[in-house]
């Protein structure tokens, strides 16, 4: 039995948020996530949460580093209200290269960082719902002042939950210590890697602060391709390939390839992109990586699939919107079963 997620269209204006929102609301699902990255993610969100009723809102992984924790739980705090409750903040640390160079922010070593940047929300937090004293002193981030005046007033529902987006073993140790769950890549959530590597490293983060595997969730991420006919499902396929071999071009997503033994390929993806030949990447990604990266099958059967794959291992999976709307009421049918079991 799965949570189901949905998120927003990665280039999806502010405006076609609000109506994917109220589509996935409509099907079903159990979370819609809002992407952070062309778009702002909280402004989103917002849109999202006044677009429905019912269903959990979302930030996907909010570029957090760019932003101060305290802006961060501003408007987290207020998504909360204006929820109802509903609101879920999920962050991301991001890659160097998109730290320094699109945010122009100043690298530290993420993990360490996300572990306080998380710490210091839950002081903040705490200062504004349970009247704590704001004292909060790390090697990054350090908050000591909130004027009575200016503290937002106390939640109807406190307790935001806070999921962790992570790639390496650190970050994923670090959600398995503080986050309420955690969402893998897409380039790492094969039942494999979730099984063979993600579950270890999070159990040392847990074991570090003496938790149990029941007080996080592992939504996993996988690009699925799901539709009602053998074509619709080989040309999801093939853009799953294309930005899967646009991904794995870059180191930090290897740890997949190199648990199934195809780091040649991923160096070999970056060699093509230092040359500059951006449409060579997708023939370098077999039939046989794709199958093992990308679930498909018709909306009938991939139920059955992804249950078989993620069942023991994961409490939620990410299944996109279609493409077309008037595949929506077909879809419904599989989240239905995905929730059920």
């Amino acid at each position: 039995m799965f949570e189901v997620w949905a998120s927003s269209g990665f280039h999806s204006s502010l405006a076609e948020v609000a109506v994917e929102a109220r589509r996935a609301e409509a099907m079903g699902y159990d979370c819609f996530a809002v992407v952070d990255s062309i778009h702002d993610g909280l402004l989103g969100a917002a849109l999202a949460i006044e677009a429905t009723e019912r269903i959990e809102i979302a930030t996907s992984a909010l570029a957090c580093f760019p932003r101060s924790p305290m802006t961060t739980a501003v408007a987290a705090w207020d998504l909360q209200q204006l929820s109802g409750g509903r609101f879920r903040l999920g962050l991301g640390p991001l890659i160097r290269p998109i730290i320094t160079g699109k945010y122009s922010t100043d690298w530290h070593p993420p993990a360490p960082r996300m572990r306080e940047y998380v710490k210091s929300l839950e002081a903040i937090f705490d200062c504004w719902q349970n009247d704590a004293p704001l004292e909060f002193r790390g090697e990054y981030y350090t908050f000591s002042r909130q004027q009575e005046y200016s503290k937002p007033a106390k939640l109807e529902h406190p307790g935001i939950r806070i999921h962790l987006a992570a790639i390496g073993p650190n970050m994923t140790a670090l959600a398995g210590e503080l986050a309420d769950a955690v969402v893998p890549h897409p380039t790492n959530s094969s039942g494999r890697y979730i099984r063979e590597v993600m579950l270890g490293n999070l159990t040392r983060g847990a074991d570090r602060v003496g938790r149990s595997r029941d007080q996080f969730e592992i939504i996993a991420n996988p690009l699925t391709a799901i539709g009602s006919s053998k074509e619709a499902i080989a040309a999801q396929r093939e853009v799953h390939r294309t930005a899967l071999a646009t991904i794995f071009s870059t180191p930090n997503y290897w740890p997949s390839l190199k648990l199934f033994g195809w780091d040649d390929v991923g160096l070999r993806l970056n060699e093509l992109v230092r040359e500059g030949r951006w449409d060579d990447l997708p023939a370098l990604l077999s039939d046989e990586m794709l199958n093992l990266f990308v679930p498909s099958g018709h909306c009938e059967e991939i139920p059955d699939m992804l249950m078989e794959e993620f069942g023991a291992l994961a409490e939620g999976i990410y299944i996109s919107l279609p493409e077309d709307p008037a595949e929506d009421r077909m879809l419904a049918g599989t989240i239905e079963r995905l929730q059920r079991g």
